[in-house]
């Protein structure tokens, strides 16, 4: 196989490169990237908000010892789950292990499917620093447990509205943090945040499969999941003290299936539940993703296009 080195990463131009890999849960994003890194001297940089924690690795489809012994990987088991990140530590972190990767004269590749996390990198976002008043947040997440997460996120709305439409109502984590910033700031997240151009030349790829198919893999990965551990994963983190509050929880499968073994629901309903699950996130990743961003380009997943990949990168890296 084909494999470059420091060369690739060294192309007489101003900044240095980034290549990102970005695409739907479940089109095959872990193991294309390490294929593509092998192909290309890169390390991996995980853009995955669930990939952080340890001790979730069957529900997240972690990629596995055989293909992190086979490339380095970063930002993959650095937390716990009683410990979630925010997006402005992701993106500390993240920046840090990609000057380390530069540093090392290789090619850093973005890898993951969070839209937020993959866009802050690539387009400079400095998001605004964490709340410096818990007595809020409890309220706010008092809030959230009378009125339900639709009721907060609709507060969210009346006073910043593209922020909440960039969130899932779902994840109440995220709409709390954005009401935090607007009640310690009195602006809007989505005015406070601000950006730069990034100190890198990027290149974004993007992974896709027709919805049908994609689909097909998602359900199989769903049952792969059920019958390979998760059951026995969310009731680890059950004992630990993890609850359905906890923000980690909102993973799509770790709420369905907890509630299965509280008695809520059969193993039935929790797979139906995560499946249609599962779709709905595809949906809103597209709009992360979008096919007609003339700075992405698509490959289809198939037999060949690692190479396919490999060969746009090397273009890209030539000057090409």
């Amino acid at each position: 196989m084909p494999s470059g080195g420091s060369r690739l990463v060294s192309a007489g131009q101003p900044l240095p490169p980034l290549v990102a890999l970005v695409g739907p849960t479940g089109v095959g994003k872990s193991a294309a990237a390490v294929e593509l890194a092998e192909w290309v001297g890169a390390e991996i940089i995980s853009a995955d908000s669930r990939l952080l924690y340890r001790g979730m690795d069957v529900g997240t489809a972690k990629p596995g010892p055989d293909l992190r012994r086979r490339v380095p990987h970063h930002l993959i088991d650095v937390a716990n789950p009683e410990q979630p990140w925010s997006l402005a530590v992701y993106c500390q972190a993240a920046l840090e292990a990609i000057e380390g990767v530069h540093a090392r004269g290789r090619l850093p590749l973005l890898a993951g499917g969070t839209g937020q996390y993959i866009t802050a990198i690539l387009e400079g976002w400095k998001p605004p620093p964490g709340a410096a008043d818990p007595s809020l947040r409890q309220e706010l997440q008092a809030y959230a447990a009378e009125h339900g997460a639709e009721g907060l996120h609709r507060r969210l709305q009346e006073v910043d509205p593209e922020r909440a439409a960039a969130l899932d109502p779902r994840n109440v984590r995220r709409v709390v943090r954005a009401l935090e910033v607007y009640q310690l700031s009195g602006r809007p997240a989505s005015e406070l945040q601000s950006s730069e151009a990034p100190p890198f030349r990027t290149l974004r790829l993007g992974l896709s499969l027709p919805r049908p198919e994609l689909y097909r893999r998602i359900d199989d990965r769903i049952r792969r999941m059920l019958r390979g551990g998760l059951v026995e994963e969310v009731r680890a983190l059950l004992d630990r003290g993890i609850t359905l509050e906890h923000p980690v929880m909102s993973a799509i499968g770790y709420r369905q299936v907890a509630e299965h073994l509280q008695g809520k629901k059969s193993l039935a309903q929790a797979e139906a539940e995560m499946r249609r699950l599962t779709r709905q996130f595809v949906r809103r990743q597209a709009n992360w993703f979008k096919a007609e961003d003339p700075r992405l380009h698509w490959f289809v997943a198939d037999d060949q296009v690692v190479q396919r990949m490999a060969a746009a990168i090397m273009s890209w890296l030539g000057g090409g």
